[in-house]
């Protein structure tokens, strides 16, 4: 089973999710698609990828929710309903596991299945889609993960929010470099899709396995900028970072980092510390005459 996330994390992190995510990229998977695509979201979360990309395709849409966490897949369509509904649309259930949005360019078909997104693509809901997506997820994959997928494709593949190894931490602090290499190498554990995680290294496997496979792959930054005036989110790196790397490095070096977290939280409940993160996004479409609808 692979790894899940807590879902006021994800619900912290959606409003810089959706600030950093390359909008040229969506536009172009857009106008990749057909007039009433169907999307296939993997590790959709809450669906927080869903709320920003609905608005931008326009049109009348159908989307399918994966994720192992049915628990988080019940707080993404009560959050969609919610959204939705403070926007001014009305919803509607025609069954029990099915929810209509009705936006002013149409309506939007959201459904969701509970699966193993560790298991091989042929297991995933994919054969209907006219699009694979997904945000903040293949940095956890492995390399052979992402060789199975570029290999069974034949429709675009967008992967939004790939950590890239470029973070930094300001103002600067003497235990950055070692916060960052316990962090780097928690990234790279097995995260339960059969071998070592991408990490930073999910960009450039992503582009090699579809441009591999003939697909055309277009890359853009979409990095995290956290002010310091937003100690919410910086507080929740700095902790995070730190629990990183103390299940990374060895004991000996726990006590500099649990003095590093309490300075930098500490910053952060200040008002002091701002947070870069890097992140890249890739579309990849495929070969003309390949894709179905």
């Amino acid at each position: 089973m692979s790894e899940s996330f807590a879902g006021d994390w994800l619900d912290l992190r959606e409003p810089f999710d959706a600030r950093a995510r390359h909008a040229g990229l969506a536009h172009a998977l857009a106008e990749a698609l057909p007039p009433r695509p169907h999307l296939v979201d993997l590790g959709a979360g809450t669906g927080s990828l869903l709320r920003w990309l609905g608005p931008l395709l326009g049109r009348s849409q159908f989307w399918t929710l994966v994720d192992a966490d049915a628990a988080l897949l019940g707080r993404a369509f009560a959050t969609i309903e919610e959204r939705a509904v403070l926007t001014g649309w009305t919803t509607t259930w025609p069954r029990r596991d099915t929810l209509l949005v009705h936006t002013p360019d149409g309506v939007w078909r959201v459904e969701a299945k509970v699966a193993d997104l560790a298991a091989d693509a042929a297991a995933l809901p994919l054969d209907k889609a006219d699009a694979v997506v997904c945000s903040a997820f293949c940095d956890l994959v492995s390399r052979r993960w992402v060789e199975n997928m570029a290999a069974s494709l034949r429709v675009p593949f967008y992967a939004a929010l790939n950590v890239d190894g470029r973070e930094r931490f300001l103002p600067a602090h003497p235990v950055d470099r070692l916060v960052a290499r316990g962090f780097l190498r928690d990234q790279a554990r097995d995260k339960g899709f059969g071998g070592r995680a991408l990490g930073p290294a999910a960009p450039k496997a992503l582009r090699s396995a579809f441009t591999a496979r003939g697909f055309a792959v277009m890359q853009a930054p979409s990095p995290w900028v956290v002010g310091a005036g937003l100690p919410a989110m910086a507080d929740a790196l700095a902790e995070g970072h730190a629990g990183a790397a103390l299940a990374a490095l060895p004991r000996a070096a726990h006590p500099l980092l649990r003095r590093w977290e309490d300075a930098r939280r500490d910053q952060a409940r200040r008002g002091r510390l701002g947070v870069r993160v890097g992140h890249t996004d890739l579309l990849a479409l495929p070969p003309r005459g390949t894709a179905h609808s």
